[in-house]
């Protein structure tokens, strides 16, 4: 059962997307997601200075925009962590993941540096994740000068930035640039749609079995990159050696099961898990931080085991 607060967000988010056409495209659907994110925003916290830079990527010889988070009171070099947002890997950016990554940085008083990575269906895969790779090792190279630990940079996401941020602990693995934890908030690690909680929660809300194969055909038009493992993190051979996790999944998401295998395979490479299951909880929950007290001790949890991960 869905929480009754839950409900009360639906009811605004829907009226909030009902004026955008059904048939829109990728690129109508991003400007009125940045439109209605940018209409149901929480005040920016206070303490916080936000400023931008430009990433090279060598892979692609582009460059790509972050957005970077940082307590003003705060002394010393500090935690990181590096942030992708969800949104089907076709739409959303740091604005309108903003409420998660200033709210975090507030809350732990750390550094949060959120990636504007390039969107499917003009940079299918691997461009994200080429460019979630050289945020952090531009971070790990120049944490001196960014006031960050470099023994403490993790990364997270939710939904398809889940994806990205445990694609990237799998790509990075081993070498001097691997995260040292990672935040997975309901990802999407596998293409499949055959378990459980996709019959139980084939139409979303938020997101629906129905659209997953167009969406992930944007993302992967190739049909065989479905099946590698820095796409599908699910499907890597070995899980062994990637940093500990906390995977958030939600009772009424069709990715709940995904999420648990994730954190099972991980676990049964010896990987230190948290795994929180989000009873009465939905896809996208964190968007509705101000409505709900479920959603809200869900973020403090985040954010005491990235305080935990970094100590």
């Amino acid at each position: 059962m869905i929480h009754p607060d839950i409900q009360r967000f639906l009811k605004d988010w829907d009226l909030a997307w009902d004026s955008l056409p059904a048939q829109s495209g990728p690129a109508a659907r991003r400007a009125h997601f940045e439109m209605v994110a940018s209409s149901m925003r929480e005040p920016h916290p206070e303490g916080i200075a936000t400023r931008e830079h430009w990433v090279a990527v060598p892979k692609t010889g582009s460059k790509v925009r972050v957005s970077i988070f940082r307590p003003t009171v705060a002394a010393g070099n500090l935690p990181a962590l590096i942030y992708m947002h969800g949104g089907a890997w076709m739409q959303g950016s740091p604005e309108t993941h903003w409420d998660i990554t200033a709210g975090i940085a507030a809350a732990n008083q750390q550094v949060v540096i959120s990636v504007d990575y390039s969107l499917a269906p003009e940079f299918p895969f691997p461009r994200a994740l080429y460019e979630t790779a050289a945020v952090v090792r531009w971070v790990h190279q120049e944490a001196a000068a960014l006031g960050i630990r470099a023994d403490a940079i993790a990364v997270g996401g939710d939904s398809a930035g889940g994806n990205l941020a445990a694609a990237v602990c799998l790509l990075l693995r081993g070498t001097p640039h691997a995260p040292s934890a990672q935040l997975l908030v309901y990802p999407a690690v596998d293409f499949t749609t055959d378990r459980a909680s996709h019959r139980e929660n084939a139409n979303g809300p938020l997101v629906t079995v129905a659209s997953m194969p167009a969406v992930n055909a944007m993302y992967c038009p190739d049909p065989a990159d479905l099946l590698c493992p820095l796409a599908a993190p699910l499907r890597a051979e070995n899980h062994a050696g990637l940093p500990p996790a906390f995977i958030c999944v939600a009772e009424n998401d069709p990715l709940r099961d995904e999420g648990i295998a994730y954190a099972e395979v991980l676990e049964a490479a010896g990987v230190p898990v948290r795994l929180d299951r989000g009873e009465s909880l939905i896809h996208g929950y964190l968007r509705a931080k101000k409505y709900c007290e479920p959603v809200r001790d869900r973020f403090a949890k985040m954010c005491t085991w990235l305080q935990e991960a970094s100590a």
